[in-house]
Formats: structure tokens, sequence, C-alpha cells
């Protein structure tokens, strides 16, 4: 007998349960799955990017239009940003300057909406001190580097506390923009829930010749916290 050449055929055969046998059997299931469909791999290929796609869509990041000038000159008509749906799971909380969308149902509108947040839970913000400028728990907001030109703070005045769990938010182009201001009377005083954001977003993605990321801007950094609260 031969107990070489045995040994070596031994050697060949993967034993039961091994990652070799796994992944024979997960060849084995796409072979017939792709066998099923009309197309073969290629439609399952394309359903495996579907789901995937569908399932970065739920969880993980979204597309989302802007509608109108009510954010210009950062956003403008016809832009298309990544919203980060994430940004705020896990414990996290939207910070002022944070742009973000939002579902108004029941406080602007039925539909989703992008605004910037401008007060947080506990904030007490007021429009506008002798230089016209926003006042964020007593601290001037220079927003000269994203309110659109020509624009005012408010043409509005208000002075506001912001209760937990809410947020105060206002659009970047402030004569063109329906936000908190224009609900101060409505249930929850324009205030929309940190439950109703959808999420931060942080890019913008097309057209391509505007692609770039939405930072936080520096105007809110040396906001102190509100009383009773921290950081």
């Amino acid at each position: 007998m031969d107990t070489e050449a045995q040994q070596t055929e031994r050697d060949r055969t993967s034993p039961p349960g091994t990652p070799g046998e796994e992944a024979r059997s997960r060849f084995t299931w796409v072979e017939r799955t792709a066998g099923w469909l009309p197309g073969g791999r290629i439609t399952l290929t394309a359903l495996a990017c579907l789901v995937f796609l569908l399932l970065l869509n739920t969880f993980v990041v979204r597309p989302f239009q802007i509608p109108s000038g009510s954010m210009e000159p950062g956003l403008r008509i016809g832009d298309r940003v990544l919203v980060d749906k994430l940004a705020y799971r896990f414990g996290a909380q939207p910070h002022r300057g944070d742009v973000v969308v939002f579902d108004g149902t029941g406080y602007f509108g039925d539909a989703d909406y992008i605004k910037r947040v401008v007060g947080v839970g506990g904030d007490h913000v007021v429009c506008c001190d002798k230089k016209g400028r926003i006042e964020v728990n007593g601290r001037a907001v220079d927003e000269t580097a994203f309110l659109h030109p020509g624009n005012a703070p408010s043409g509005v005045p208000f002075d506001v506390v912001v209760p937990g769990g809410r947020l105060f938010l206002l659009g970047d182009h402030r004569s063109r923009s329906s936000d908190s201001r224009d609900h101060l009377g409505s249930p929850g005083g324009g205030m929309i829930p940190v439950g109703a954001v959808v999420g931060r977003a942080d890019w913008i993605v097309w057209p391509y010749d505007r692609w770039t990321r939405l930072e936080r801007p520096a105007a809110y950094a040396r906001v102190p916290a509100a009383e009773g609260t921290h950081g």
C-alpha cells in the first residue's frame, strides 16, 4: 500500500466544518441563487447592490436635495447633500452651528427641512443686541461667515429660552427663510424636538464643482453653556 499517496489525498480534502468547506457551501448557494434568476449573476449582483444601498439609505446616510434658497449662500437650490443619520445616535447631540435635516411635520409643515442650529436645550437666544447681532447665553455671535450678504441676523426680534430636548433653527438666508422665528406663537414655540432630526448635513456632493465638506463654523465656539447645563 502506498501510504504516502493516501496521506497526500487526505491532505487535499478539508475536514467537515473547515473554512474551506464553508466557502464552497457559500459558493454553491450563490451559484444556485443565480441560476434561479433571469440574467444570472448580473441580476444577483444588481440586487445585492440595491439591498446595500437601501440599507445605507435607511441606517447610515441619506441624500437630500436643497429645495429653496433659505440656506444660501452656502447651499443653493438643487445642491445635493449627504446627511449623516448616525451623527446624533448613541448619545450624541446636535451642536450650535450644525446644519441639520429634520421632519417638520406638526411644527413647520409636512416636509423635511434643512436649517442651522442656533440654540440647543437650555440656551437663551436673543435678537438683537445693540450692534444687531444674535446673542446666545449672553455672548454675541458673529455670523458673517455664513449669513447671506446684505441680510440682517433677523428682521424679527425674539427672546427665547430653548426647552430641553429641542432646537432653535434658522436659515442662513434670513430674509428668505421660514424657520423658528415664524413659529414662535405655534405649539412648541418654533422649537424642533431633537427626535425629529433626520441627521447632520456633512457634504455637498452635487454638482461636482461644489463638492465640499460642511464644517461647523467657529462663530459658536465661544458661546458659554446654558446655566444648569454642561459643555
